[in-house]
């Protein structure tokens, strides 16, 4: 079992990776349609709402702990 380098999710089963690809080492989550990584600002974004919608902070406090998460991450370890 892989985890996402930019999210950090388990990708346990097929459909958990992007574009259903084994090879890749990002998940369905961080992948644009055509199947590449998202940017750190997508990401950032996406995680910023994530936060938002299930913890309930505001947009400012979110998008800090999604940074500090993020940079916990093997993909935005030199940001």
């Amino acid at each position: 079992m892989k985890t996402c380098i930019a999210c950090g999710m388990p990708m346990e089963a097929v459909s958990d990776y992007a574009m259903g690809d084994t090879d890749k080492d990002y998940c369905v989550h961080c992948a644009r349609p055509d199947g590449t990584m998202q940017s750190y600002e997508e990401k950032l974004d996406s995680l910023t709402g994530f936060i938002v919608r299930t913890q309930g902070l505001d947009e400012q406090a979110a998008a800090t702990a999604a940074k500090s998460m993020m940079a916990q991450l093997p993909a935005w370890k030199n940001r």
